[in-house]
């Protein structure tokens, strides 16, 4: 007769877990200069039943956003986000917006970075099951609008136009999480800049960190736009002008690296990175916002 298999183990620990839920978050990229559309978000990628083996180090690398600069008028972006990764899932860096009319790899990502409106371009491409392309611009007449951002949960809104007005695209809004216990949104793509007559309008970011873009130029010196906040993968927002501005462009912001499990199981063997810990709902939560390890 067999004796019945004890939850715990010998002397009372607890067991390690046989799975665990993740959030792995990118880098959001980095919005452009003069009217330009907004950086994609970071890619976004969750799911519970993630093996683990006890002694074996699992990575955990979180994804810088794209950095300022790294996209100029007239000019194809230099980089984008950073990708994030916890052992073997990775989440690819957003895409930059736009700075030409020449399609750029940089553009692409897990949400596509949006079109700029000088060469009323397309927006960059996103990832099928991280995020969505970036959106289109608009431009003539002397009057231009970019798109927004792609975001984690929706393409990022094409820029518009109605007679000299011009109306920058919307940030892709990003998708919300409860793994922390609390519900937060992630991966917002960036707001697209424009500049026109009285009632143009420019781009918001969208909901999960991604920047607004820069206030309306109609002559004059530029706006800034505002960077994606830190550890939402949010991507930039575009500016307005650029040249006489200390920075061209708007960084995306960091990604962000989050497990859980059912309290009910040990505590993990190590972890590396500091990542912040947090007892929730009856799971163990631990948070990476810099790279790390945890082994169970």
């Amino acid at each position: 007769m067999f004796a019945a298999k004890n939850f715990f183990l010998a002397g009372g620990s607890l067991p390690p877990p046989p799975s665990i839920e993740y959030l792995v978050v990118a880098g959001g990229g980095g919005g452009c200069q003069y009217y330009s559309g907004g950086g994609g978000a970071g890619g976004f990628r969750t799911a519970s039943g993630f093996s683990v083996s006890t002694g074996s180090p699992i990575t955990v690398t979180v994804g810088a956003g794209a950095p300022q600069d790294s996209c100029l008028y007239g000019q194809v972006p230099t980089a984008k986000g950073s990708d994030s990764v916890f052992g073997t899932i990775t989440s690819l860096g957003g895409g930059t917006a736009d700075g030409n009319s020449t399609d750029s790899a940089f553009s692409n990502g897990g949400s596509g970075g949006g079109g700029n409106g000088g060469y009323s371009s397309n927006g960059g491409q996103g990832t099928a099951g991280q995020g969505f392309d970036g959106g289109i611009a608009v431009g003539g007449g002397g009057r231009y609008a970019g798109g927004g951002g792609g975001g984690g949960g929706a393409v990022g809104s094409a820029a518009t136009s109605s007679g000299t007005q011009r109306f920058g695209g919307n940030g892709g809004v990003g998708v919300a999480s409860s793994i922390t216990g609390t519900s937060t949104y992630y991966a917002g793509g960036g707001g697209g800049a424009a500049n026109g007559t009285s009632g143009t309008v420019t781009g918001l970011g969208g909901l999960g960190g991604g920047g607004d873009a820069g206030a309306v130029m109609d002559g004059g010196a530029g706006n800034y736009g505002y960077p994606g906040t830190a550890n939402t993968g949010g991507g930039g927002g575009g500016n307005n002008g650029g040249q006489n501005l200390p920075n061209g462009s708007q960084a995306g912001g960091s990604g962000v690296v989050i497990i859980r499990y059912a309290d009910t199981y040990a505590e993990p063997a190590s972890t590396t990175g500091s990542p912040t810990v947090t007892l929730a709902s009856g799971y163990r939560v631990y948070k990476w916002t810099g790279n790390g390890s945890i082994t169970f």
